[in-house]
């Protein structure tokens, strides 16, 4: 038959288990800090580019554009241009 479980060892278990929590859930919190200083750092960036007359709708396109795969791209492209000979554009 089993021993029952002892409350020393269940407290050990609980507090490794509340450390291990609390030690993740900081690190999560120290990646979201860093993704709102980035995003307000890329917002900086688009302000600059529209000061200086870029375009930023077309801008975010282009970035877009660059994170795809050549071929997936050309698809798009090829698609747009059959929809809008369909629609007579």
């Amino acid at each position: 038959m089993a021993k029952p479980a002892r409350k020393d060892d269940d407290a050990a278990t609980m507090n490794i288990a509340a450390d291990r929590l609390r030690s993740i859930v900081e690190r999560i919190e120290r990646l979201e800090e860093e993704r709102k200083a980035l995003a307000g750092d890329i917002k900086d960036i688009y302000a600059e580019a529209k000061s200086a007359g870029f375009d930023v709708k077309v801008l975010r396109q282009v970035i877009s554009l660059r994170k795809k795969e050549p071929a997936e791209v050309e698809e798009q492209e090829t698609l747009l241009d059959l929809y809008r000979r369909a629609l007579g554009m």
